[in-house]
């Protein structure tokens, strides 16, 4: 039997889904979207719209963003009728999720920039809500969410727009379904398998994706209980299927029980996100008075209250001193403006809940809360909760419920022995109500694997016989502060650590033993940039406490009182990064400590925007045990450690570095200066099973090697030589082609970060490479201009994986100073110079539209230029030139207003928002084109726009 078709699957979903209770409706058009949507928002509300009434309605969902659109989509409206008198609707019943109408409709033909025809929509009260891609069986899932994206570029926003409320993209090629939600900014790798409560994976859509995931009722419950709009980066958030699960068994819990529990999910998995929406549930329910979210560092408090903020806006007030945590129990708070607050969830420190319990001025304002039905949620069991305070809080509220949030529980053989005995998380905290383990989530790509290296052997000498007798736990005092050692690791990591962050498009953190130890890496550190050994940005942060090594990696911080010179020479390297960044920070108040930690998170954090600002970039954050747990930045890749680090410590550390972003980042890199392996290995033993170490840490350098060959002799099988891409006659072997290179450049992307990478291990040399590289970019091009023309390829649904490519380091700015080198070097120096200029001209994606214009200035206007140092200004002087020349060849071969052009390119750059066709036909002066040019032209002018902004403005910071 051959290949389903999409055809075939497509109409077996649908049959399938009606039998779930879908009507099937016939929508070609969107005349037909807007007429179905009146009767079945009628029909949901119970009433009749007149034609000018609708017209209101459509007028409502016709503003704003997606994000906007999304909290359009969850508010009551309202309208004024014809007569006159207010009317009130909804588009969604939230409370209610299965009292809604559900049907669905396929081919939907929608003409924006192009006209698309979409696979299955699945319509909620006529609105289409679920939006299902299918291709057919053997092809690249990710295929589908590519044509996703191009229909959020050219077709969902045009005319009503009202594609713009899909909140759910279901992809599937028949065997493998995935789901997202509706982001124009996702990434491949943000996107989930649906799965039983056990983590089964349901991935085939026919044979229990749908029945699962696309029930009515359930997929209505997705949209309205779990779907988190992000207030911060502004964009819809979906709960993954372990999420979900966890949510679902704490809520009930406390609706039927008053038993207690806690939750495991791996380090990285989301659990703020997870706990987030279970306390907002809770608040919900009226039999709940509060829910309290309980941390247990003053960082972690506004870290949770700022993540729990921006998934909604204003919900949490977190409490700075513990008078106002009493108040907001009480319900009597009142912000710094003045405004009364009694916000159902609060977030607050168990130091500040212990002495709002204890202390004798707060006694009598909190036995009015002592007998409320309060649900705890305490974040990350660390050692804190299981002391003293953890057992006044249970015994202190009467009838309150406390669950718990871990990535890494503590068993009775990581338990540490304190006053009370060893204590699990079971002994506090009662049943495990759900479980994500470290290997769930790396099979379910929600977090990266580890490619641990370890660095440096030490040896004992024999003095007897002179031989080097290797030690493996060699760990003596003596031998870990040597200034020598402490020298070659600081050189090392400033050598490799361009290769680990991808050319430092990601941070990294060093974590040491000791802030004695701190101090003097800092120290050296600083001293090798003076010296011009490295430019790299170096930031630090330490409790200026008593001794601070934790071979637990706590991460508690202690800010009361120590050692003076630790808090001099913090404020020292204060003093830098004020300096470097233009801050004002200092230890002066804790206040002023914690401003300073907040702008050091921020700064990790904000990496992950773009466009990135540069200047703002940390590529090393020193630390000894602060942002080692509880922290999460997708934008750090790298954790050097000298440290010893073991059981829930070492796992936590590791996991700083795994987060998923991007196809660049395909692992999270762990470079280790001690003797760990023992450590490592029992760690993941004790949090998933003894078989994952191999799922969870990386395969060896050589692996990998013989991965390349393989996937190069696969090349070759394709295409031989360089030259026989040329010859490739039909898209079929083109599509060959590109998935053959691109398998190479993933492997490639992975070896790169090894310290041990050399191309003379590889079967394929560096030139052979990047010739073919340059080959793969021809073919880029050639189908994205072809796609412009309308003609349907099979390489349209390819993603050429272009970040692998892209390297930030090599810009216009780069090959300047490869131009001032080449100024001062001899002929014969400088014609191999120019050359390899030339070959990054043509190899390098992000410089391919400006190649022509570079070489141009390069074989021009370089010979008159005298001095090195003219070389920039001659440069900016050209482009600026050369910008003009192109801007009025647009305008006056279109035949545009000039003024209305560059007004439009301002607006285009500043918000981001490609023009729509009417917008650029209005730029021509003159007669308007007939009908039948109208969309050939506008396609045309636009991307020439879009050429021109490619070319000379994007990518243009000459810093």
């Amino acid at each position: 039997m051959g290949r389903q078709s999409e055809q075939i699957l497509e109409e077996q979903l649908i049959i399938q889904l009606q039998k779930l209770g879908y009507q099937s409706v016939r929508v070609e058009t969107e005349k037909d979207l807007l007429s179905n949507l009146k009767k079945q928002l009628e029909k949901h509300n119970n009433l009749s719209f007149s034609q000018a009434e609708f017209d209101k309605v459509i007028n409502i969902l016709n503003k704003g963003t997606v994000f906007e659109k999304a909290k359009t989509l969850r508010e009551k409206q309202h309208i004024e009728r014809d007569n006159g008198d207010d009317l009130y609707f909804e588009f969604l019943n939230i409370e209610h999720w299965c009292q809604n109408q559900y049907q669905l409709t396929n081919q939907v033909t929608i003409e924006g920039k192009y006209k698309n025809r979409f696979d299955v929509t699945l319509l909620i009260n006529g609105l289409p809500l679920v939006q299902i891609e299918l291709k057919r069986r053997g092809l690249e899932l990710k295929e589908a969410f590519n044509q996703v994206n191009r229909y959020q570029r050219h077709s969902f926003a045009a005319h009503s727009a009202l594609y713009q409320y899909v909140q759910v993209f279901v992809i599937s090629n028949g065997v493998n379904t995935k789901y997202y939600a509706n982001n124009k900014d996702q990434s491949f790798k943000q996107t989930f398998y649906w799965t039983n409560v056990d983590n089964k994976r349901l991935t085939n859509i026919l044979n229990g994706f749908t029945d699962a995931f696309l029930e009515p009722c359930h997929i209505s419950k997705m949209i309205c209980k779990y779907i988190v709009l992000n207030e911060t980066y502004r964009i819809p958030m979906i709960l993954r299927p372990y999420q979900f699960y966890a949510v679902e068994a704490l809520v009930e819990r406390v609706k039927n029980s008053t038993k207690n529990g806690y939750v495991w999910h791996t380090t990285g998995s989301g659990k703020t996100l997870t706990s987030f929406k279970a306390s907002q549930i809770l608040t919900s329910m009226s039999q709940v008075y509060k829910v309290v979210f309980v941390v247990d560092r003053k960082d972690l408090d506004y870290q949770t209250t700022k993540e729990f903020n921006s998934f909604s806006s204003g919900s949490v007030d977190g409490t700075d001193h513990t008078g106002n945590l009493v108040k907001q129990l009480l319900g009597t708070y009142v912000d710094k403006k003045g405004e009364a607050k009694n916000t159902k969830l609060i977030v607050t420190t168990i130091q500040k809940l212990n002495t709002a319990i204890s202390k004798l001025r707060y006694e009598k304002k909190m036995q009015e809360v002592q007998d409320k039905r309060i649900i705890f949620i305490f974040d990350e069991c660390h050692r804190s909760q299981f002391g003293d305070a953890h057992n006044r809080i249970r015994e202190y509220f009467q009838n309150a419920q406390v669950f718990g949030f871990t990535g890494t529980p503590i068993f009775a053989y990581n338990a540490t022995k304190n006053e009370f005995g060893k204590r699990t998380t079971k002994d506090l905290f009662e049943d495990c109500l759900h479980k994500y383990v470290i290997t769930d989530a790396i099979k379910d790509e929600n977090v990266l694997k580890f490619s641990v290296e370890y660095v440096g052997r030490y040896k004992k000498k024999n003095s007897a016989t002179e031989i080097d007798i290797e030690v493996e736990d060699i760990d003596t005092e003596e031998l870990m502060e040597d200034d020598a050692r402490l020298e070659k690791i600081a050189g090392y990591i400033t050598s490799q650590h361009g290769r680990k962050t991808h050319n430092r498009a990601y941070s990294a953190m060093f974590c040491v033993d000791s802030v004695k130890s701190l101090i003097r890496y800092y120290t050296i550190l600083k001293r090798k940039k003076v010296a011009g050994e490295h430019d790299l940005n170096i930031a630090t942060i330490f409790s200026y406490g008593v001794n601070e090594n934790d071979d637990d990696a706590n991460g508690l911080m202690n800010i009361d009182g120590g050692n003076a010179h630790s808090r001099e020479k913090l404020d020292e390297c204060i003093a830098d990064y004020n300096l470097q960044f233009g801050t004002a920070y200092s230890t002066k108040t804790s206040e002023d400590f914690y401003n300073y930690y907040n702008d050091i998170s921020k700064k990790l954090k904000e990496r992950e925007k773009n466009p990135e600002n540069i200047n703002n970039r940390i590529d090393i954050l020193l630390v000894v045990n602060m942002f080692l747990t509880g922290f999460d930045a997708k934008k750090i890749n790298t954790l050097y450690v000298d440290k010893n680090l073991k059981h829930h410590g070492l796992i936590q550390a590791y996991s700083r570095t795994n987060r998923i972003i991007n196809e660049t980042k395909s692992q999270g890199n762990i470079v280790v200066f001690r003797n760990l392996k023992h450590h490592t290995d029992e760690a993941i033993t004790l949090f998933s099973n003894k078989d994952a170490i191999e799922v969870i840490i990386m395969q060896p350098y050589d692996d990998y090697v013989a991965k390349m060959d393989e996937a190069y002799e696969k090349l070759q099988a394709v295409t031989p030589t360089v030259e026989s891409v040329n010859e490739l006659e039909t898209e079929d072997d083109e599509l060959a082609f590109v998935q053959a290179f691109r398998e190479l450049m993933r492997v490639r992307n992975v070896l790169a970060s090894f310290s041990d990478f050399t191309w003379e291990d590889l079967a394929i040399d560096e030139q052979q490479f990047e010739d073919y590289k340059s080959k793969y970019l021809d073919l880029y091009d050639k189908v994205k201009s072809a796609h412009q023309k309308e003609k349907v390829s099979i390489l349209d649904d390819i993603d050429f994986e272009l970040e692998l490519i892209h390297r930030d380091d090599i810009n216009v700015s780069y090959i300047i100073q490869l131009l001032m080198k080449l100024k001062m070097q001899n002929k014969k120096d400088s014609a191999k110079q120019r050359e390899e200029i030339f070959n990054l001209l043509n190899t390098e994606a992000t410089l391919r539209s400006k190649r022509e214009l570079i070489e141009q200035f390069i074989l021009e206007n370089m010979p008159v230029i005298q001095k090195a140092d003219d070389i920039a200004g001659a440069f900016q002087e050209y482009w600026n030139k050369e910008q003009r020349k192109a801007m009025h060849k647009l305008v006056d071969e279109e035949g545009l207003s000039h003024d209305k052009t560059e007004k439009l390119i301002e607006e285009y750059l500043f918000s981001e928002r490609e023009p729509l066709r009417d917008e650029v036909l209005d730029l021509i002066n003159g007669e308007q084109p007939g009908v039948l040019q109208r969309k050939s032209r506008g396609d045309r002018i636009l991307q020439r726009i879009r050429d021109f902004i490619d070319t000379f403005i994007n990518g243009m910071d000459l810093g």
